[in-house]
């Protein structure tokens, strides 16, 4: 699973620097209130393994070889050194827009957040009605669903939807098949369908591609096992890509910045502005967007945030026996 240029380091290593935190979120995302993250420092620099809690160790044992091969291979050249990105929009009410979109300078593209459970297509349009408000004609909108569709609401919801003018839908529905039937149905319109899960949680993450049910894919390094994998996948695939984050700290966003700038062709903005969405972070310089950028560079945590941010001991023993069970699926 790890490049053949990098070599698994030794358990004691990773364990020796390990450390595991706890952030708080400026909102509820995903499901999530506090986010969890286990930073290590390899010969490289830091970086992060953060597969979320509920993922099995097989699953999270791919951003774990992310981590290592972040912090202990040599890299690849970078072709860029700023990252355009995009502001991210949880499902808020309409009223909370404005105060999270302000936490984004700069940036002309918002990702928005639809198909919550325990909301209606009324919420969406509403939130999504004041993302264009803030924005302005010229801004440019994508909505997530996260799989959260039938493939006939994803129609309904797309027609919806589509007065907003958007750049595209990503992950209207949970399988391949119906992401193609979806992209079939709306195809008229002109809006494209992109891929996530079907690419980061799939055994085959180039079947979304062979089958010709989306228009671009959504990249993240960790889910994917690094960036050597991730730019493998990208070039196989021919399709445009979009950076996306998995809800990391810095640390972990550095990793989805180098991955963009080793990309040759970047046509959209990326999502890998997401420290925005933490109330605190682990470093002191925070990658957070100037005029719509991130710029491309390691991250070097502050002992003081993350002794201050450190997750319980509970949870710190929970992480390190997820390191090690994951260690051994490596081996």
């Amino acid at each position: 699973m790890l490049p053949n240029d990098v070599m698994l380091p030794p358990l004691p290593d990773l364990l020796a620097t390990a450390r595991v935190v706890a952030l708080p979120l400026v909102t509820r995302f995903r499901g999530i209130e506090v986010r969890e993250a286990m930073l290590l420092e390899g010969p490289n620099g830091f970086t992060e393994f953060s597969a979320f809690t509920e993922y099995g160790d097989d699953e999270a044992s791919r951003w774990l070889a992310a981590a290592i091969d972040f912090g202990w291979s040599e890299g690849h050249p970078l072709l860029r050194d700023a990252i355009r990105v995009n502001a991210t929009l949880p499902a808020v009410a309409a009223d909370e827009v404005a105060g999270i979109l302000d936490r984004f300078p700069g940036c002309r593209t918002v990702k928005i957040k639809v198909a919550d459970p325990g909301q209606v297509l009324a919420d969406d349009v509403a939130r999504v009605s004041a993302a264009r408000d803030y924005l302005g004609p010229e801004g440019r909108i994508r909505i997530d669903a996260n799989a959260g569709w039938t493939v006939d609401e994803a129609e309904k919801a797309i027609h919806a939807l589509a007065a907003f003018d958007l750049e595209y839908v990503e992950q209207p529905c949970a399988t391949v098949d119906e992401l193609a039937q979806v992209r079939t149905r709306v195809k008229y319109m002109g809006i494209p369908i992109a891929a996530d899960e079907s690419v980061r949680k799939a055994a085959d993450p180039l079947a979304v591609a062979r089958a010709g049910a989306a228009d671009l894919l959504v990249i993240k390094a960790q889910p994917l096992g690094g960036i050597s994998a991730a730019l493998s996948i990208i070039a196989e695939s021919g399709l445009p890509v979009v950076v996306s984050s998995a809800l990391e700290t810095s640390v972990g966003i550095s990793m989805g910045l180098h991955l963009a700038a080793s990309i040759p062709e970047l046509e959209f903005d990326c999502g890998l502005a997401t420290a925005s969405l933490l109330q605190v972070d682990v470093t002191d310089e925070p990658l957070l967007p100037v005029n719509g950028q991130l710029p491309v560079r390691r991250v070097v945590p502050s002992a003081g945030l993350l002794a201050s941010n450190a997750a319980s001991l509970d949870r710190s023993n929970w992480w390190l026996a997820r390191l090690q069970r994951c260690y051994e699926l490596l081996t």
